[in-house]
């Protein structure tokens, strides 16, 4: 199998590569990534210098059609998996265009063109922020949840899920769309909560926290959710959507009090500060169709998870 991941240099794409190069020796591995701020080489350096001859990195930006297509034409995918995006909230306010630029114009890229050339299958790595926001008693979001996403992000994103889903109910193309919580674990991007908290708890700064930190997010650890993408593109049913959670709660304050209790810092170090504009109350993921049709769970107990990544940003210094 030849795949392309688009977005390998990121935080999940990354993890996604590895698992890919690991797990499966007969495999070669096409990953396109713009390398902009929050994609980086050395995330998968070790791999890649152990199976140097089953993978290749491709500077392009997915968007781009002219460019992307010669990457089509050079290559026979069976299937490509689309991690690359924009995907910070704050980010989105103050630059939306960029948003849509990337996770519209380059899904509705790449879909196309795997169309065009005859790819088996293409996932759509999402988000449960295409959802929108939950009060305090509703009930966990499942896959036929009304899309009302709050951001400019979370609405690229809608829009991306759409346009891959049409592609499907059109031209009866095989795509599956996977829809995650947050997700926690090394090589995070330091501007997401866990390890912008972890690296603010060993500079001893103050740690920013929205609000009054009562906002609430199922977390989910990298490697889970890598596994559950890969059970999709391997099972999953053309034209499907499958949520993955790990049923782990936790409001943001309970978050950054417990990376300060790990790391032995002072609960003084909490800020808290203005809220941001359209922030989701709560996110709530019901994996229940993933675990049943495509036989997944998540493994890891947060407690345990969240320790070993802050040892791993701590051994980083």
């Amino acid at each position: 199998m030849r795949y392309l991941v688009t977005g390998g240099c990121g935080f999940i794409g990354s993890h996604f590569v590895r698992l890919l190069l690991t797990e499966d020796a007969l495999c070669e591995v096409a990953n396109v990534d713009l390398l902009t701020y929050a994609g980086r080489e050395d995330n998968l350096d070790d791999i890649v210098a152990a199976h140097a001859d089953r993978y290749c990195l491709i500077k392009e930006d997915i968007s781009d059609a002219a460019a992307m297509k010669n990457v089509f034409r050079e290559n026979a995918f069976d299937a490509v998996i689309n991690f690359a995006a924009e995907s910070h909230v704050d980010r989105s306010i103050s630059d939306p265009d960029r948003f849509v630029q990337t996770n519209v114009m380059g899904t509705s890229n790449l879909v196309g063109l795997a169309r065009e050339f005859d790819v088996a299958r293409f996932v759509q790595v999402s988000t449960d922020e295409v959802y929108g926001s939950l009060g305090t008693g509703d009930v966990p979001f499942t896959e036929t949840t009304h899309l009302s996403p709050s951001s400019p992000y979370s609405a690229s994103k809608a829009g991306a899920d759409l346009l891959v889903l049409a592609a499907h109910r059109t031209f009866d193309q095989d795509v599956v769309i996977t829809r995650c919580s947050n997700n926690y674990g090394p090589c995070q991007f330091p501007e997401k909560l866990i390890p912008l908290m972890i690296a603010k708890a060993m500079s001893d700064d103050l740690l920013p926290v929205y609000g009054d930190g009562g906002n609430v997010r199922d977390w989910i650890h990298v490697v889970d959710h890598c596994r559950g993408i890969l059970a999709a593109l391997k099972g999953g049913e053309p034209g499907a959507i499958y949520n993955l959670g790990a049923d782990c709660e936790r409001t943001n304050l309970e978050i950054v009090r417990e990376i300060l209790d790990i790391l032995g810092k002072p609960e003084s170090l909490v800020s808290f500060v203005k809220d941001r504009p359209g922030h989701d109350w709560r996110y709530a993921i019901n994996s229940a169709k993933a675990r049943n049709e495509l036989n997944w769970e998540s493994k890891h107990d947060f407690e345990s998870g969240l320790r070993e990544t802050i040892e791993w940003y701590r051994s980083r210094g």
